[in-house]
Order: C-alpha cells, then sequence, then structure tokens
C-alpha cells in the first residue's frame, strides 16, 4: 500500500533542485559579477568553453546552471527545463513565450536589432518606397513584424550565423542582426540603417514554477533585486 498523502512531502528540502539557465558567450562573462553578488557561485568549470559539462553545481544547494545557447534559454524556461534564465530582450521579443515573466531588467548584455545594408546603398535607405524586401536574419518573426508596421513584405531567408555575407553574395538585400560596436558590419562593407530595438538582458522565470514554488522563486528574484541594488 502506498504511503498517504503528508504536506511535508513537498517541503522545499524535498522539491527538486532549481535550475537556472544561462547563455554561452559573451553575457555569461558578464553575469560572473551579478552571480556572485546573488550569492550564486557555480562551479570554476562553467566559464570554461572547451568544458564538456553543459549542468553545473553551484555554492547554493537547491540550484543548478545549465549553459546554453543564447536563443536556446528562453525554450529552456518556457518549457519548465529550467525555472529560470538569464536571457537578451531580443530573444525574448522573437518567440514572446506566454508562459515567461520577465521580472527584472539586469542591465547586462547591452546592444541592439539593427537594419543593415550594403554602405553604397545605405545613403539612400528610403523603405517608404518599397513594397518588398528579401533580408536575410536570425529573426524572422522581429524582422517581419518591423516591415509589417510600415507597409512592407518582408521576404525572410532565415540564417543562424554569417548574416554579414549575404547582401554581397546576392542572398538578400538586407539583414536584420544583434549589433554591439558595428564593427563586424564595417569590417563586411554594410552599415546600420534603422535600429529596431535597444535591447539587455532581463531575468525570466517559468509562471508555472512561480506558482507552484512561489516562495523559493520569489527569493531568487529578491536576491537579483538586491544584486542589482548593490
Amino acid at each position: 500500500m502506498s504511503a498517504p498523502y503528508r504536506e511535508a512531502d513537498f517541503s522545499p528540502d524535498t522539491q527538486p533542485t532549481l535550475v537556472l539557465a544561462l547563455p554561452k558567450g559573451r553575457i555569461l562573462a558578464e553575469c560572473g559579477t551579478l552571480l556572485a553578488r546573488a550569492g550564486v557561485i557555480p562551479a570554476a568549470d562553467y566559464t570554461d568553453e572547451d568544458s564538456r559539462r553543459l549542468r553545473f553545481p553551484t555554492s547554493d544547494p537547491r540550484l543548478d546552471v545549465v549553459r546554453v545557447r543564447p536563443f536556446d534559454v528562453a525554450t529552456f524556461v518556457a518549457y519548465g527545463a529550467a525555472q529560470i534564465g538569464i536571457c537578451g530582450g531580443d530573444v525574448l521579443a522573437e518567440f514572446d513565450y506566454p508562459e515567461i515573466y520577465a521580472p527584472l531588467d539586469l542591465g547586462i548584455g547591452a546592444c541592439r536589432v539593427s537594419v543593415a545594408a550594403p554602405a553604397a546603398e545605405a545613403t539612400d535607405h528610403d523603405p517608404a518606397r518599397w513594397s518588398s524586401v528579401r533580408v536575410a536574419t536570425k529573426y524572422p518573426n522581429t524582422a517581419r513584424r518591423h516591415y509589417a508596421a510600415r507597409g512592407i513584405h518582408a521576404d525572410v531567408v532565415h540564417l543562424n550565423g554569417a548574416m554579414e555575407l549575404a547582401p554581397g553574395l546576392g542572398l538578400s538585400r538586407h539583414i536584420v542582426d544583434l549589433v554591439q560596436t558595428g564593427s563586424t558590419l564595417r569590417a563586411n562593407g554594410l552599415r546600420e540603417t534603422e535600429v529596431i530595438a535597444h535591447v539587455t538582458s532581463r531575468l525570466i522565470i517559468n509562471r508555472t514554477a512561480l506558482k507552484t514554488r512561489p516562495e523559493e522563486i520569489g527569493a531568487w528574484i529578491g536576491r537579483f533585486r538586491a544584486a542589482l541594488a548593490a
């Protein structure tokens, strides 16, 4: 016979370990100080891109960290594989998952989503004259919304990288990409013509986890809020 239900069986001490999803690359490096202020010290190799581990224990036994591609953080949190994450505003806008709650702007990973075109064409950039445009991007939803708001049909070529090659090779007229300094654009003969959005990274929460484990999740939101104020 199975044991009877007891409230104590579901105390915080018996809940599964919470998972914090962090993005690989530049933002991961910027997270270090913020995590330390929030009392989270992951295993030393979590920033080592050569480490084959993807899940890391932390100084808090109730929290593990996973390191995933920036575009996958939102998906891990939306589907509940991770309950908490740090995610760029560009990714949140692209996927717009209703399962995600983003309570805090962390102020790190500042950049922008921009339209870029060959430098020779950028001086004559007038979208008001266009009815359609072909654009290469890893942000198909963002690009379509941007051009639709101007009454322009966007023929999107979905690429996952090397967007800067597309105009020069005749794949697209423009690109929509994430820009930090613009040096890669300039090195490939491109110039920003429009800024779609300025973005930073956000603390994101799985809404179901917030409902089912409100004290734990609420405490982590509070710790990150305090870390920002420190």
